[in-house]
């Protein structure tokens, strides 16, 4: 009886507990509860301007009520911000981000995390005039929070003379920020950035985007709120990035890592990232419902950014106008694979010797993401873009993709085409070995999409993938830059060191030089010093870092370096080409 009454004042006492909550969560008017004040995730940043309009973004974790831009005169004008959910942003045991400083510390596997973003189209802007602005955002609970005041500005017109950052493979790699806080202190302002791919490593990871603890993390970098930290002999020195995109809008690439492998089959992001699975094998083995989950995807990538559409590739490659210039931008890249051939090695060259027998478990090389052969739809299109008024008009015609058409680098070998297969089988049809050849001859972008660039007088294409700094220039006068070096590097092969390629095979799989027949030239003001102490034509550097800066008023694309093992040491401009 005793153990009864005590279980019904039990009962009773939860019984009002629920009824005080419900009292308490209806007086908030279903509010959530918050215990700190809020913040904004990223500074706004600048997306799409056209003669009279730019948008605004920025993002938060909390979904908010009120999302606004005040702009002009004493910010008196405001823009309403459409609001929406990153819907595959997550973090894993690899993230480096809040309490986890070492894998698997909070993280067990990927998890969701819940990231809103706010976009607001700012109009009625006119001319060369900068306009002031600043965002505002209300949490559900009535607190809002507001970012400094930056400004803003409409596309140039032509005629305009305007300083362009060419810059590509971030990745959170250890010199991005002393590479972006030199280019504010050397160049100043910029009116635009081209990036030629490889933003962060893992799309899906959030953390590399907003707030790695590494103090490196894409948007922190630039817009001047990185805290990257370098130990040079026992001194510790800070890299803040550079308040960049703030002000200047950004126009970017699709590199290998914008893009996520098949969904949700990997225990990490990265196994995801690494699971990249070509679509017509999807196909086959998946069906056509969700095609794009069993193959791969640019979501993240394209939730994030606002970037010039074309009609048949949307934002993944796309021309736009800007000042004098017309840029074309081209999804130009492929799955990285390792040129690894032992028998673990699901690589470039061969798959695994234990999946051998399982398809779905198989690499497929070298998978190119989008085709850009002669008569695929990207190619079309390129083909009336060149022969479009827009192009013809422009003073500047320049092309931005990832992968490198010429280049000192490993990552131009193999060809860029679609891989070879060679299954060979045993006596009673087992797949003894899986092989994959690259033809040189049908390198995709020497063969089809060069000779169509020169064709049209392009006089210069940008591009990155391999870490480092290297130009070259080709007998009609097209310049070709690849100003990747900006955080790390993995080495270039002119002499000496060679790349990791197959034996045996010297007309596929060049060991040295650029494969593809150009001479890199030499920097035309203060080359670096090889090991025999005579100039090199490129910067290839985990201490050195590069960027480069296109100056339309000059008509030049002048390149810095900058010693980061120095950090009082200047900036040296070591490099200059004009445009003509």
């Amino acid at each position: 009886m005793l153990r009864y009454l005590t279980k019904r004042k039990i009962l009773a006492a939860l019984f009002i507990l629920v009824i005080c909550l419900s009292v308490v969560y209806g007086c908030f008017s279903g509010q959530k509860a918050f215990s700190s004040a809020p913040q904004l995730l990223t500074d706004p940043f600048l997306q799409l301007p056209t003669q009279s309009s730019v948008r605004v973004l920025w993002f938060t974790e909390f979904a908010g009520s009120k999302h606004n831009v005040a702009y002009g005169d004493n910010l008196q004008q405001t823009a309403v911000a459409n609001t929406t959910k990153l819907s595959r942003t997550r973090e894993d045991q690899e993230s480096k981000v809040g309490n986890q400083k070492e894998n698997g510390q909070v993280y067990k596997q990927p998890v969701s995390r819940d990231i809103w973003r706010h976009e607001a189209q700012v109009v009625g802007l006119t001319g060369l005039k900068r306009v002031s602005y600043r965002v505002t955002s209300v949490r559900e609970d009535g607190k809002s929070i507001s970012s400094n005041t930056f400004t803003l500005a409409p596309t140039p017109t032509p005629g305009t003379p305007l300083k362009i950052l060419l810059t590509s493979d971030h990745q959170l790699k250890p010199m991005i920020a002393a590479n972006l806080q030199k280019v504010v202190e050397t160049v100043g302002k910029v009116d635009a950035v081209w990036l030629a791919g490889d933003t962060v490593n893992i799309a899906d990871r959030a953390s590399e985007w907003f707030d790695d603890n590494g103090g490196g993390a894409f948007f922190p970098c630039l817009q001047g709120r990185a805290k990257f930290e370098r130990d040079v002999n026992g001194k510790k020195t800070s890299f803040l990035g550079g308040e960049i995109i703030q002000h200047a809008p950004m126009f970017t690439s699709i590199g290998n890592h914008e893009v996520m492998g098949r969904f949700g089959k990997g225990g990490s992001l990265g196994d995801e990232f690494n699971d990249a699975f070509p679509r017509p094998v999807a196909m086959k083995l998946y069906g056509e419902k969700s095609l794009k989950d069993n193959s791969y995807n640019t979501d993240t990538y394209e939730e994030i950014f606002t970037l010039p559409e074309s009609k048949e590739g949307g934002e993944s490659y796309y021309a736009v106008s800007f000042g004098d210039v017309r840029l074309v931008v081209l999804y130009a890249t492929n799955m990285w694979r390792t040129p690894n051939m032992d028998a673990e090695a699901r690589g470039k060259y061969r798959e695994r010797d234990k999946d051998l027998q399982n398809p779905e478990n198989w690499g497929y090389g070298q998978v190119i993401f989008e085709p850009i052969a002669k008569g695929s739809k990207q190619y079309n299109w390129l083909e009336k873009e060149l022969n479009s008024p827009e192009f013809k008009q422009a003073k500047y015609k320049v092309v931005m993709f990832h992968h490198p058409p010429h280049s000192l680098g490993d990552n131009i070998v193999p060809a860029y085409t679609n891989p070879v297969q060679i299954i060979e089988r045993d006596a009673n049809r087992n797949v003894k070995t899986v092989r994959y050849k690259y033809p040189k001859k049908s390198d995709y972008l020497i063969r089809d999409v060069i000779p169509l660039l020169e064709a049209a007088k392009v006089q210069m294409v940008f591009y990155g993938h391999s870490h480092i700094w290297n130009r070259f220039l080709s007998q009609s006068g097209m310049h070709f830059l690849e100003t990747s070096n900006v955080g790390n590097t993995y080495g270039a092969f002119l002499s000496g060191d060679k790349r990791s390629v197959p034996s045996g095979d010297k007309k596929d799989y060049a060991a040295l030089g650029d494969p593809n027949g150009l001479e890199p030239v030499l920097p035309t003001i203060a080359p670096l010093p090889g090991k025999d102490g005579k100039p090199i034509p490129y910067i290839a550097s985990n201490d050195m870092t590069a960027f480069s800066n296109f100056d339309t008023g000059m008509a030049t694309v002048s390149s810095y370096r900058f010693d980061t093992s120095q950090p009082d040491s200047k900036v040296v401009k070591f490099d200059e080409f004009q445009l003509r």
